[in-house]
């Protein structure tokens, strides 16, 4: 049978990438073997980053094997492991506890936690589940972290969640202002969008806003390093020069705005002095920014968790749009305020009301006749009023012990949510916890009591919303793994379970309702939910399942009778407010909830990686994807490291109020001293320990403060107080193996017990996955395992992860091994002989592993280490022979390593401009002719001289 193809939608970030599916069919059915941007959907034209690329690779047999949750399973104890059960038996425990702690303990005391990666339809069907059936508002989702800063601005400001601009609109402006967004690593499609408007109109001016010096910020014309928290500052102090120079669009704020007197009231405070002192920069640069922003136009605005994660997020949002309306910046090409979402469903869930304080169709929980509107819809007297828990305060009231069941569908709670320890309590603390989930891997997982599988990527089928309001189709090229069900279905099953268990619920139906869920098919959810847009700002009733396959994506609002979606909102200067007008927002500058002070005298900021998404549940199963970044680190300023007398690899004690950590220490000077970085995507999946009280420490988020905006409840996971000083740890390990890849992943999970073992540790793969047959068993993955002690562990805890390393394979003849218990000192490697020659394929080393250096290229470049022999043993000194490490890895998609550009670069002539040497670097090497998502670096290092 021929080869098929399938139209899908990226399931990573908010940009919302258009992909094609290409499957096989096999005996077993048909399998994932490639995939490749769609050259006809409007959010990317073709193009895929990194990971986007490389997801048919997640989606192999291998990947699947290992790492996805293919049935049911359920825990008799916490602690141990859980055993498989029938769907059905399953279902019946679910239904069967919850109902029995609603009537135990009112509605209240059961919580929902979702994602921003359910489909538009799973999530329109867990929001009438929790606040049509069971009667609670307890729902809310990882969107809380992402974008609910983003939604309250547009709300206060211009009177709807709704972003009034679109993607085109980066080929209009004049000038671009991004602020709190490194949109080159975390929207890297859009920024090829950037790239390419720069490229045409050079006199585009690009302003970044970032207290660091990201890839985004090297290709500013204009880089403001402002401190943590001073966003508020900023805006204010630009506005104020914008009036006094007559930058204003005064016929637009009188016919358009309220509220105009009372901020420019406001503004005489913020001076161009005061406000270069309050956010650390130079009033020229101040000066340079809003007169490029007020007169330099078109200008538009894209921004997004630099201001949503913050205990100010709202005002930090409302006070940037003060920026267009005062302008008149919006409603017209090239113009306006774009907040771009985090992940690829978060406006979607945002549409079905599938958070704590929405409903259906941005209807507000708050208002009654939203309430009563929803309720009739739905065939029901009345929906709750008590406002429902949000992310932070559900988990918090778990922890107390109100929340009495905790269900978790397609997140990881306990990797993402600030103040782990907290978080785990909560876990512990809860009567039932459910995770439904696609990865068995995540560190929620350890904690539930039952385990239900979902489908995922490739799987499912149904729609999302991106960034600019666009509905796309999600489709299934493959049947879901194992006996994995669609989250609409799981949540339809469980729903028509308890309207039988819980009687007094569904006696209040009105007539004609037999049931809440009477879905078939994700079609008929979606239906039901576009009937309830109508008259809406989303107002979709113009659109079908069928329009979406025949037309293509489509943004709303698409009311009946359209014939396509609308790009840009406001072009009348119409608001969706009372009196159609917006409304100005008079905010002054709060301090970072969490000050530094003597005690905790760093700041900590956290952000994404390039080629990693989130928790790294399905990212991190590749080793190609771990090239760019490796392993988790501390990034610091370099001056503040040398006063404090590390270097680059030591490792360094970080704690906050909450919690600690130990890490290594890397420098970057794109940071100002006293400020500090980690990816947000190390958790105890990838970085672990114990603290100074024997508790495991489960990544990053055990520093984060849970404090939120008081308006959006978004918490501060942008900004905490923390200490550093070296971490005394003499006794250190590294383990290192390359492994076929139907067992690397396996390797890793037998691992994670042994890393809250020690007082450090960090396990992540490395390597590349087979393009052609990613299930085939040659092709190698390495696992990489680092732990730190303040003392030997003894040799059978070695020996035990020597075996789990290499799945039993460092005894025999080809290991060379040294042992010296008095100094605790240990030395091992496997070797593998064949007809072309001896390869090293594992070593582990103990006590003194600086030998790392010279033996990892060897492994990870696959060299011959014949003429090596027992000089392999040598502690320090490097044998003749050995090959230099190749030095950061820049290109994913080719493995193009920093050293490999540097090489190419000789070969350029002396008086070659840029231009020329990015042209014969990519001739040589490739780099940046795939995805494209490392240009930016490999742009910035032919910059340097030859």
């Amino acid at each position: 049978m021929a080869n098929q193809t399938t139209r899908a939608t990226c399931p990573y970030c908010g940009t919302g990438c258009g992909v094609l599916i290409e499957t096989q069919a096999t005996p077993q059915g048909r399998k994932i073997i490639h995939v490749r941007g769609d050259p006809d959907h409007p959010a990317n034209f073709g193009r895929l980053c990194t990971k986007g690329s490389t997801l048919h690779l997640t989606a192999s047999d291998t990947v699947t094997q290992q790492a996805r949750l293919l049935q049911p399973m359920k825990r008799t104890q916490r602690g141990q492991d859980p055993q498989p059960m029938p769907w059905d038996a399953a279902l019946d425990e679910a239904a069967d506890r919850l109902a029995d702690i609603v009537r135990r303990h009112g509605p209240q005391a059961v919580g929902f936690y979702g994602s921003g990666q359910l489909l538009t339809e799973d999530y329109y069907v867990l929001n009438k589940l929790v606040k049509g059936l069971l009667g609670t508002n307890n729902l809310d989702t990882n969107s809380r972290l992402c974008m609910s800063s983003a939604v309250a601005g547009y709300k206060a400001t211009l009177g709807s969640d709704a972003p009034p601009t679109c993607y085109e609109d980066v080929d209009h402006a004049h000038t671009l202002f991004i602020t709190g967004s490194n949109t080159a690593w975390a929207h890297p499609i859009l920024f090829r969008r950037i790239e390419d408007a720069k490229r045409a109109r050079p006199e585009m001016k690009l302003i970044v806003v970032d207290p660091r010096r990201t890839e985004t910020a090297e290709m500013a014309d204009l880089h403001l390093a402002i401190l943590p928290g001073t966003d508020v500052a900023l805006y204010n102090g630009m506005l104020h020069i914008m009036a006094r120079d007559g930058l204003l669009d005064m016929a637009f704020v009188q016919r358009h705005t309220h509220g105009f007197e009372d901020l420019m009231a406001l503004l005489h405070d913020f001076t161009p002095e005061a406000v270069a002192r309050t956010c650390g920069i130079a009033q020229t640069d101040l000066a340079t920014a809003a007169r490029w922003f007020g007169d330099h136009t078109p200008t538009l605005s894209l921004y997004c968790q630099g201001l949503n994660q913050s205990s100010s997020g709202t005002d930090k949002n409302a006070a940037l749009i003060n920026l267009h309306l005062a302008t008149g910046q919006i409603g017209q090409p090239g113009a306006g305020p774009f907040s771009l979402t985090g992940q690829p469903n978060a406006m979607g869930g945002r549409e079905v009301g599938g958070m704590a304080n929405l409903l259906s169709a941005h209807r507000d929980l708050g208002k009654p006749e939203d309430r009563a509107e929803v309720a009739a819809f739905w065939g029901l007297p009345e929906v709750p009023a008590q406002p429902g828990l949000t992310a932070v305060e559900m988990f918090e009231a778990a922890a107390r012990g109100e929340i009495k069941a905790l269900w978790i569908a397609c997140t990881n709670p306990a990797q993402s949510l600030p103040d782990q320890a907290t978080v785990r309590k909560a876990l512990a603390m809860a009567e039932f916890v459910v995770v439904q989930e696609a990865f068995a891997t995540t560190a929620t997982c350890q904690h539930a009591d039952l385990l239900l599988p979902a489908s995922t990527w490739g799987e499912k089928d149904g729609t999302v919303t991106n960034s600019e309001r666009r509905i796309s189709r999600v489709r299934a090229a493959v049947a879901p793994a194992g006996e994995a069900r669609h989250d609409w279905a799981i949540f339809t099953a469980l729903g028509r379970r308890l309207e039988a268990r819980l009687p007094e619920r569904t006696a209040g139906y009105l007539p004609g309702t037999a049931t809440l869920f009477p879905y078939t098919s994700p079609e008929s959810i979606w239906n039901e939910h576009r009937d309830s847009t109508r008259g809406r700002d989303l107002d979709i009733t113009g659109l079908s399942y069928a329009l979406l396959d025949t037309a293509g994506p489509q943004q709303w609002p698409m009311p009946q009778g359209a014939s396509q979606g609308t790009a840009r909102l406001y072009t009348d200067g119409r608001f969706p407010t009372p009196d159609g007008r917006a409304r100005f927002a008079a905010l002054r500058c709060q301090p970072v909830h969490e000050p530094r002070d003597q005690r905790f005298p760093f700041s900590l900021n956290t952000g994404r990686l390039r080629d990693q998404w989130h928790g790294m549940s399905r990212t991190g199963t590749l080793g190609r994807l771990f090239g760019h970044v490796a392993e988790p680190t501390l990034d610091m300023h370099p001056a503040d490291m040398a006063r404090m007398g590390v270097q680059n690899g030591d490792l360094v004690q970080v704690q906050s109020r909450r919690g600690q950590l130990i890490a290594p220490v890397q420098a970057d000077d794109g940071l100002t001293p006293m400020q500090t970085y980690m990816a947000m995507h190390w958790g105890q999946e990838a970085l672990s320990g114990l603290d100074s009280h024997g508790r495991p420490v489960p990544g990053v988020n055990s520093l984060t403060d849970p404090t939120f905006c008081p308006k959006s409840k978004q918490p501060e996971l942008k900004h905490a107080a923390v200490r550093i000083h070296p971490a005394a740890l003499p006794w250190r390990l590294v383990g290192v193996a390359c492994l076929p890849a139907d067992q690397a992943l396996a390797v890793r999970e037998q691992l994670k017990p042994w890393m809250a073992a020690f007082a450090f540790a960090s396990c992540v793969l490395f390597g590349r996955e087979g393009e052609g047959d990613a299930n085939a068993a040659a092709a190698q993955v390495g696992v990489l395992l680092r732990t730190g002690h303040s003392e030997a562990p003894g040799a059978s805890a070695v020996r035990q992860i020597e075996d789990m390393l290499t799945m039993g394979g460092m005894g025999g003849t080809d290991v060379l091994r040294y042992d010296d218990p008095s100094r605790g000192q240990h030395r091992a490697m496997r070797l593998q002989r064949g007809s072309d020659g001896t390869h090293l394929r594992a070593f582990v080393l103990a006590s003194n592993i600086a030998a790392e250096t010279w033996l990892r290229p060897l492994l990870q470049d696959a060299l011959r280490v014949d003429a090596l022999g027992h000089a392999l043993l040598q502690p320090d000194r490097e044998p003749q022979g050995a090959t230099k490490p190749r030095g950061k890895q820049v290109c994913t998609c080719f493995n193009v390593s920093e050293t490999d550009i540097a090489g190419a670069m000789g070969a350029c002539p002396m008086d070659a401009d840029i231009g020329m040497r990015l042209a014969l670097v990519q001739g040589a090497l490739k780099c940046g002719t795939n995805c494209g998502s490392c240009l930016p670096a490999v742009r910035k290092l032919v910059q340097q001289p030859l």
